[in-house]
Order: structure tokens, then sequence, then C-alpha cells
């Protein structure tokens, strides 16, 4: 009985030990994925050009990023090739056609509920999780639009510059260079001032 007390403690220690570098590796693993995952999507996606929006004054910088809001954040009814949804759900996903325009920007061709193919020179860019918000008056398809985030609605920048950032941002100076991956994920490659790229994000 003795000689299982004083080796009861040892085992429990082993276990502790093991657990621990299970749960290193997992994360390990995790953080692993996420890296590899943005740099394939930086190194393979195809580049576009996105104007950014005025962002209420009220949403301030916090801590050292700074807010995007993209053109392509309204989505109008009109452009969804099967139109509107019937009914309201949630966590839906929204599929963007973009197609780079004569001002060199890239904007809405289409969108849908459903699934885009693939067509020449343009990218399908998928929002994250909608609710179906409506904007404007919803029985209009001409007036009608939804707000969805892209996951870029967010860039870090060196500490104190982001308030310089956000007021050349609110007028319409700042453009945003992402780049698309072929399963329609986005990826910040680049922040551009007057045109010319301030910050750019590495390729790994």
């Amino acid at each position: 009985m003795t000689d299982i007390a004083e080796k009861s403690p040892t085992i429990g220690s082993r276990r502790l030990w093991i657990a621990a570098i299970i749960i290193a590796a997992l994360q390990t693993a995790v953080l692993g994925y996420m890296v590899g995952e943005r740099a394939w999507g930086l190194r393979s996606g195809v580049e576009v050009l996105l104007k950014t929006a005025p962002v209420d004054p009220r949403d301030l910088l916090r801590g050292d990023y700074v807010t995007l809001n993209y053109d392509i954040s309204r989505v109008p009814f009109s452009t969804m090739v099967e139109g509107p949804p019937k009914m309201s759900r949630s966590a839906a996903i929204l599929s963007v056609r973009l197609k780079k325009q004569d001002d060199g920007y890239w904007g809405i061709a289409e969108s849908s509920f459903g699934k885009l193919d693939p067509k020449p020179n343009t990218v399908v860019l998928k929002s994250l999780p909608v609710d179906y918000v409506f904007y404007g008056d919803a029985t209009d398809p001409q007036q009608a639009i939804v707000g969805v985030t892209y996951g870029i609605e967010r860039y870090y920048v060196p500490e104190g510059q982001g308030r310089d950032i956000e007021s050349a941002r609110n007028d319409n100076r700042v453009a945003i260079a992402v780049r698309v991956s072929s399963d329609g994920v986005a990826h910040i490659r680049s922040l551009l001032l007057d045109g010319k790229s301030v910050y750019e994000e590495p390729l790994y």
C-alpha cells in the first residue's frame, strides 16, 4: 500500500505533463494552420483594389488598428441573381462577385446567398455570416441593401498613426489591396494612401 501511495503522485504528474504537451501541440498546430492559410491566401489569391468608405465618427480608434468600411460592404438587392431571400435566416453566407471597374477599383457585379460559379476576370468573395439586416426599403429591390462584413474590417498600424489614417479614410484617400483566395476568403495585402502603398503585409 505504501509503495502505491508513493508512486501515485508520480503517475499523476506524468499525466499532467502528457496532457500539457498534447494541449501545447494542438495549439501549435492550430496556429500553424492559421498562419499557413493566410500565407497561402496572400501568395495564391487574386489581388483586387477596394475603395474604402467613411466610418461613423463615433466609432473611435480602438488600440492600434483602423476600422475599415468598403463600398462593397453594402450589397444591393438588385445584384442578387436569385432575388432577395424569401424568409429570414441566421448565419447565412453571401457570395459576392467582384469585377474590376474603369477606375481601377473592384465593384459588385452580382451576389447570391447560393453558389456563384467562377467567371473570367472576376473573383467571388464570401461574406462572414449575416443575419439579413436590411437597410433602405426592403420592399423595393432597387433601394434595399444588405450590410455585410468580410473579415477585413480591421487593419493594425504602428502606434500613434491610426488617427491620421482614419482621417484620410474619411476623406476618401485610403484604398485597400486585398487578395482573394480560390475559396472566397479575403486577406489584406496592403494599405494605400493617395494611391501609394504605405503599409504592406509580408507574404511569409
